[in-house]
């Protein structure tokens, strides 16, 4: 029994020691990059009631929410994803603000992932949502702080990549898919799969203009030449709306000087159904999966009663860790840490300087060793404690 609880569930993991004290390191950095853009912190409670997390709001599926009672019988989720949490509270406290709201936040997140996919069910993200402003100006706003906030953790090598529901929505709507279509085709595009897309087209009565649009979705990647292609495939029907807006934006980031790090995936989707617009995902070497997510949801604040268009983003800290661990990048920890050893008559001492070092800002362990014990090699202690150095007081501890 007792060696069964020493470990943790299967999702979950310990950080401690160096580890957990660059993460706070690296979680500082990236909350000061928020702030310098004017969004200001909240933090929104761990668990909430079902319904601002349920299927209509259009996140999670219920199948992956940690779900339990209250003594009231209210069903209660662990938080699986910030953003509806975040429209709710923007909800009840900003109802009459009509300029934009600028949050930002920091915390864990539950997902309760099939065993298989080898994911962790408790992640730290750290995000920021843009609400009541509907302007290409904010999309272009949110994608520069993420690729600042990438570039504070000390990524030089990494893409924005950048795509529009609407886009594929538009498409989808002038061929007139049913929903079962409609799912099944954006399943095979998110896998890139051109074959199956050609497949299941092949049984559907649309125009042959649509159905090469619909099998070239999943290649439609790259700079900004690919929106000129887009463009000149839609002119004049709803879904070049979206590549105007693509267009639009990038403009902008070139203002930002930024652009370099953000190329256009037209084939990309989203699993979660509240975003309306732009969408992006951030990627670098060193992780499988994104290291920041986010996009554009115009009419999530609707549910919990704020007409309100907004945008915000989140960068999963685990797997930046992940990635910079795999690229060699350090963070570096701001204090070094000293170990002061003494004997029991050198107590006031030992104590004394550590008081000192503390006073300078910097960490002072005191360790005593027992009268007869041999001291091992400063090295040693070094290695084993990762300090900077090693102070002995007196002259007996030899």
């Amino acid at each position: 029994m007792i060696q069964k609880i020493l470990h943790t569930p299967e999702g979950v993991r310990d950080i401690y020691n160096e580890e957990c004290e660059k993460k706070l390191i690296l979680e500082s950095r990236l909350r000061q990059a928020l702030n310098s853009y004017g969004y200001r912190d909240i933090e929104t409670p761990t668990f909430e009631f079902f319904d601002v997390f349920g299927k209509e709001v259009g996140t999670i599926p219920s199948r992956e929410l940690y779900k339990f009672f209250d003594r009231e019988g209210n069903t209660l989720v662990l938080r699986p994803d910030f953003t509806p949490s975040i429209a709710r509270a923007a909800s009840k406290y900003f109802m009459d603000e009509e300029k934009p709201i600028r949050l930002c936040y920091m915390g864990n997140t539950f997902v309760n992932n099939s065993s298989y996919q080898g994911l962790l069910k408790e992640n730290t993200q750290l995000g920021a949502e843009l609400i009541g402003d509907a302007t290409p100006e904010a999309d272009a706003e949110i994608i520069a702080m993420v690729i600042e906030t990438l570039q504070k953790a000390g990524l030089r090598e990494f893409q924005i990549s950048v795509g529009h529901v609407e886009f594929f929505e538009c498409l989808a709507k002038e061929a007139g898919f049913d929903q079962q279509i409609r799912e099944e085709l954006k399943q095979l595009i998110k896998n890139k799969n051109t074959f199956g897309v050609e497949k299941l087209l092949s049984k559907e009565n649309i125009s042959a203009k649509l159905k090469e649009l619909f099998v070239m979705l999943p290649t439609l990647f790259g700079g900004g030449e690919v929106l000129e292609k887009a463009l000149a495939m839609t002119g004049g029907t709803e879904a070049a709306k979206a590549i105007l807006r693509l267009q639009e934006v990038l403009e902008i980031l070139k203002v930002y000087e930024l652009d370099r790090y953000v190329s256009f995936d037209l084939g990309m989707l989203s699993n979660y159904m509240y975003y309306t617009g732009i969408i992006f995902r951030g990627y670098t070497y060193g992780t499988g999966d994104a290291v920041v997510k986010g996009g554009r949801y115009d009419d999530l604040l609707k549910h919990f009663g704020k007409n309100a268009p907004s945008i915000g983003f989140v960068a999963v800290i685990n797997q930046l860790m992940n990635a910079l661990s795999r690229q060699r990048i350090d963070i570096q920890t701001e204090h070094g840490r000293y170990l002061i050893l003494y004997r029991k008559q050198e107590r006031k001492e030992a104590i004394e300087t550590a008081m000192s070092y503390r006073c300078q800002g910097k960490c002072a362990e005191l360790l005593q060793i027992a009268d007869g014990e041999t001291a091992k090699e400063d090295r040693e202690y070094m290695a084993c404690g990762n300090y900077i150095s090693v102070i002995r007081m007196g002259e007996t501890l030899i």
